[in-house]
């Protein structure tokens, strides 16, 4: 390319592209090619063969040609009963809790409104935020143990005055249940809506679905991905059926395609193996904790969701990380995303034997 043609590019992207959006990075995505695949919160089962028979079996009557049904009406009702949603609740379906999270965004304050998260936090939450030019504020959370600090948080509350909070519980990436106490009162406090991201709730036994008819300022988060389903992108937004239907309008018409609507009506009507699964998880976590903490040398916090966040030696974080990755297992390397977050890598818990292969790689990379 000449020249020329190079800065008349260079001009037109700057021109074009709003600074918020260029100074942001893409998100991640590492190539897990012949590696153990620890990075991405995914249930690391698969169905049994008698399940995944009779799936293709229910798929062979699937026709592509046509449109799904938009409002994935089957699919709901399987939705409202695998997750015990209150029958009083509205329901918006996205392709992936992300579409959902962007769709709020989106819709509720305007450009120029805040989007207040605790620091850290998922990171989508600021990165849609600021792509759609929005102002995202954060406070951080303790650096003991990642709780809310309630006063910051409500200070910040009272000053910036959020359109939109967002509350992950657990919280991604530290795997902590927040005090249902501070919840309160930033419910309470806040003028906006508040959001509870519930991605991990299987892991956590904990829901504030049971507060959505008395908060109108609440909706709930959820996502079948880290019950085995994350291929099917697949999340559901809960709340009064006032704030359903007015984001509906924003929704993209046909946003469940046909084998997601299929797929996961079918693995929902079996909803007792992922289930099987998810105790298998939670046990499994528990177990991997107890070995990292015998390891004196590295710190590693409890967790109500299906990951780990370890701490390595200072300074060591990132070559540590690369290290796992030469033994084989890939990581997520929190290393920098967040002041909070130094020395840091989330762990997905995988299959007994993944997590061993983990730890073996932890204790050479640390000690090398």
């Amino acid at each position: 390319m000449s020249a020329s043609l190079e800065e008349d590019r260079a001009e037109r992207i700057a021109r074009l592209i709003p600074p918020e959006v260029r100074a942001l990075s893409a998100y991640a995505v590492a190539d897990s090619s012949g590696l153990i695949k620890l990075d991405a919160m995914e249930n690391p089962y698969t169905w049994p063969p008698e399940l995944e028979d009779a799936w293709l079996e229910r798929l062979r009557g699937v026709g592509v040609n046509r449109y799904p049904d938009p409002k994935a009406s089957r699919l709901d009702a399987r939705l409202r009963a695998a997750m015990s949603v209150p029958d009083s609740a509205g329901v918006l379906l996205g392709n992936g809790s992300d579409e959902l999270i962007e769709l709020l965004i989106l819709a509720i304050g305007g450009p120029g409104s805040v989007v207040f998260a605790p620091d850290p936090s998922f990171a989508m939450y600021a990165l849609v935020a600021r792509a759609t030019g929005r102002r995202f504020v954060s406070v951080p959370l303790d650096a003991a143990d990642f709780s809310l600090c309630p006063e910051a948080t409500l200070q910040a509350i009272d000053e910036h005055r959020p359109a939109l909070t967002f509350l992950a519980y657990p919280n991604n990436p530290t795997g902590n249940l927040f005090s249902t106490e501070h919840m309160h009162a930033i419910l309470d406090a806040t003028p906006g809506v508040v959001v509870v991201d519930e991605a991990y709730a299987p892991f956590a036994k904990a829901t504030f679905f049971s507060e959505l008819e008395r908060r109108p300022n609440l909706l709930v988060l959820r996502t079948v991905s880290k019950l085995g389903l994350a291929g099917l992108r697949l999340g559901l937004l809960a709340g009064d059926p006032a704030w359903i239907a007015e984001l509906d309008k924003l929704r993209l018409p046909y946003n469940i395609n046909v084998l997601t609507q299929v797929t996961a009506d079918f693995a929902l009507s079996r909803y007792d193996i992922l289930e099987e699964q998810t105790e298998r998880i939670i046990r499994d976590r528990d177990d991997l904790y107890q070995r990292l903490c015998a390891l004196s040398s590295i710190r590693v916090w409890p967790s109500s969701a299906n990951f780990l966040l370890v701490r390595t030696p200072p300074g060591t974080g990132s070559a540590t990380v690369q290290r796992i990755r030469e033994h084989g297992v890939l990581v997520r390397n929190l290393d920098g995303a967040s002041p909070l977050l130094h020395d840091c890598m989330r762990v997905t818990v995988g299959r007994p034997e993944e997590n061993a292969a983990f730890v073996a790689a932890l204790e050479a990379s640390i000690s090398a």
